[in-house]
């Protein structure tokens, strides 16, 4: 993560000019990036040109090139395509072309070019920046420009975010649009789920993926697909047979419903397409550019602005392109295995964990183990995929599962229940627990839960929640002195909406809360249109943790966002009211404040909204919305699916291991620090961390890490929302920039 000046950032960017356009097939967020490109330039003091149309507006030059101004590129976040347009222009491909374009942004003394598009735009503005020096000759030889303006501009920075809803460009975890894909897919399969169901159906769904079947390959996992057809892996010869029998085996043990997810790009063996149609006759991320940007020199390489984990990182343009043509080369020479891992990691571990969840195998040998599953705190979606997928893999293990209902009182009244393969099929796409889940810790319950542990001779605990579920691990380790029973394997899966949970980055239910809440103030802010103006307060769940109200306000814009973390007093809030009462006398119609729901014992939603009424009186009114409960509900995202597969699978090996390590004379004794651990996403690694050793860094009182990755995120929401900020705010010395709409990305592990 880049350490910024704030003070030298704004005089690098006095005088520039960055011009920004979108090229290629449109993709939901780009109108994101473009206005945190927008912002961001301006916040730092360059000029901004929106480039219309794409490569054909930078050639042929004119109004498509304009400058831009901070309401330029107001309420467009949530926004599908562009609004700069985008179109696919032949005449840049040659050198006349993009002679005519570099005439076009000399003439404005454009020099930075942030271009959001697919490999091919990126390329071609990479041959682009290459050309510069000799199309700058040619226009000085031609006397279109002097030699001192040729040596004003003399080179030409680019930077390039990836908008392609494939996801199909290396050196990104995931590139802009491909998450609003996923949910598109997911809407349709759950929508047929129960048509499907109701008339014992196999439902064949063909998804884009020309060349990447990623969206193919998240989609089968998040929806429990029962087969997959994707460019980078085709079946072997006389699949069709296979398929068939499979599909015809889950019949057999009672399943309704079968779903088949064809990628458009997915081959043969011999490289024949397999369509839709056949397979159904046979079984029935903008802030970061800007930087880059300013920060480049003559000798800085073209570079692509990427996702790694939740950081943006710089990486070599043409490298990342080099990468992505070799997958292709890779699958055109039937090096099937090599394209995967070309892919990388995110994608090899994804199509692993989808081959072993898929299908019902038996394991080679029964081991003497039994683990219990059971969810703990409030509903989160994406608990059940969890659940789904530890079932699944404790039988692949060989163990023994049961779930238990309703918690650790559940565990306390012996409501325990062995399952098979298929008790949990079905269970991806539903939202809340389908187990029962309550806030009760067991230090209510300690005799009764060891007792049970002893009768069903549980070797293991997997414990699928909040907050209550660390804690209530974490009452466990601590009573291991005094019961022998409770020396076993113990893991966290950490699983709120609040993402409150010591040891991880995000929590299951996160995602989809946030999803949630973004949705709803898009359309809160849709409601009044046409109407006079109008400031919208809007109240946030997540305890005392701020994560919700802060990548919410993020993603839907915000002016202000209220948070425990960030304290604030009545001067903060005068500031912000008299920010937003300018704000509103210009062209802006709509405000949107956040407040968490625990901000503040005193300046409640009801203050808030008293004080901005008051204050605004004459310029504009005030309404308030308070979200409740709307966040934890719904199917969860394809995020909060996937990550919830992967998380469960993995702390079911991690607890294999485990088991079978302190496994002595017919007996498990599990009495170290690591036996009872916390598994979750650090910084792009999954981690394991103890409970005892996470005791430390946890605020018990609020409930929640003392440290939070997230809170650098505040100085962002705060410079796109047009704040000034001062040295004083730049605590950190660090800055984290987004170029998505969204953090719901796949976190690569």
């Amino acid at each position: 993560m880049a350490t910024v000046d704030l003070e030298k950032l704004r005089m690098s960017g006095a005088g520039k000019a960055i011009g920004v356009l979108t090229s290629g097939g449109d993709a939901q967020g780009m109108n994101a990036a473009v206005r945190a490109v927008t912002r961001m330039g301006i916040y730092v003091g360059a000029k901004v040109f929106l480039i219309y149309e794409g490569y054909e507006g930078l050639v042929e030059g004119g109004d498509n090139i304009k400058p831009a101004n901070w309401l330029s590129v107001s309420n467009i976040i949530q926004l599908g395509g562009t609004i700069i347009g985008s179109a696919r222009c032949k005449a840049f491909t040659t050198r006349e072309g993009r002679l005519a374009a570099a005439y076009n942004l000399v003439q404005r003394g454009i020099s930075n070019l942030c271009v959001i598009g697919g490999d091919g735009s990126l390329t071609g503005a990479n041959i682009f920046r290459s050309e510069w020096g000799s199309l700058l000759e040619e226009l000085v030889k031609e006397g279109k420009i002097s030699e001192s303006t040729a040596q004003t501009y003399s080179h030409l920075n680019i930077a390039g975010l990836v908008g392609s809803i494939d996801n199909d460009f290396c050196g990104t975890d995931m590139t802009i649009g491909t998450d609003s894909a996923l949910h598109r897919i997911m809407e349709v399969i759950d929508a047929i789920t129960t048509t499907a169901q109701s008339h014992q159906r196999t439902f064949v769904l063909e998804v884009m993926g020309r060349h990447c079947g990623y969206l193919a390959l998240v989609s089968a996992l998040a929806s429990g697909a029962d087969w997959l057809f994707i460019p980078e892996s085709p079946p072997e010869d006389g699949w069709e047979n296979f398929m068939c029998e499979r599909l015809g085996e889950t019949r057999s043990r009672g399943s309704r419903l079968n779903i088949i997810i064809i990628a458009e790009g997915a081959i043969d063996r011999k490289g024949k397409p397999i369509s839709s149609r056949y397979v159904k006759d046979s079984s029935k991320m903008g802030m970061e550019a800007v930087m880059a940007l300013l920060e480049a020199t003559p000798d800085t390489p073209a570079c692509v602005v990427s996702l790694s984990g939740n950081q943006s990182v710089r990486l070599p343009l043409m490298e990342c392109v080099q990468v992505t043509k070799e997958v292709q080369k890779a699958m055109d020479e039937k090096r099937f295995e090599e394209a995967i891992q070309l892919r990388g990691r995110s994608f090899e571990n994804n199509w692993n964990i989808y081959k072993l969840l898929a299908h019902h195998k038996l394991s080679k040998e029964k081991t003497s183990f039994s683990l219990a599953i059971l969810n703990v705190g409030a509903p989160a979606a994406g608990m059940n995929a969890a659940v789904r997928s530890a079932v699944r893999s404790g039988i692949c293990q060989g163990h023994t599962v049961y779930v238990v209902h309703d918690g650790f009182e559940g565990l306390a009244k012996g409501q325990v229940q062995e399952v098979g393969w298929h008790d949990v099929a079905g269970w991806l796409g539903r939202g809340g627990s389908m187990l029962g889940t309550k806030r009760t810790l067991p230090r209510s319950y300690m005799e009764k839960i060891v007792e049970n542990i002893r009768t069903y001779n549980i070797h293991a605990l997997l414990v699928i929640g909040g907050f209550e579920a660390y804690e209530g691990v974490l009452q466990l380790v601590e009573a291991r002195g005094c019961y022998e029973e409770l020396c076993i394997v113990m893991c966290v899966v950490p699983a709120t909406i609040s993402n409150n949970v010591p040891g991880t980055d995000f929590s299951l239910g996160s995602d989809t809360a946030v999803n949630a809440a973004m949705e709803s103030c898009d359309r809160i802010k849709q409601s009044a249109s046409g109407t006079k103006r109008r400031v919208f307060i809007v109240e946030t769940m997540g305890g005392y943790c701020g994560y919700l109200a802060t990548v919410t306000g993020i993603a839907v814009g915000a002016d202000a966002a209220y948070i425990f973390e960030d304290p604030f007093n009545i001067q903060d809030l005068k500031a912000n009211v008299e920010h937003m009462t300018e704000k509103m006398k210009t062209e802006i119609q709509r405000g949107l404040v956040l407040r968490n729901e625990k901000c503040h014992e005193h300046y409640t939603t009801e203050f808030l909204y008293n004080l901005y009424s008051s204050e605004g009186k004459g310029v504009f009114d005030c309404r308030t919305n308070v979200l409740g409960h709307l966040q934890q509900g719904g199917a969860p995202t394809p995020f909060d699916r996937n990550y919830g597969t992967k998380l469960g699978v993995k702390a079911i090996l991690w607890m294999s291991e485990k088991l079978r390590a302190v496994y002595r004379n017919g007996r498990v004794f599990a009495n170290s620090p690591d036996s009872a651990c916390v598994i979750g996403l650090r910084k792009k690694v999954v981690a394991f961390s103890p409970v005892t050793e996470l005791k430390k860094d946890t605020d018990f009182e609020h409930r929640m890490p003392r440290e939070q990755w997230w809170l650098n995120l505040r100085l962002m929401l705060k410079m796109l929302a047009h704040y000034r900020i001062s040295m004083a705010d730049y605590v950190s010395g660090e800055l984290e920039h987004v170029t998505r709409r969204t953090l719901s990305i796949d976190k690569g592990f």
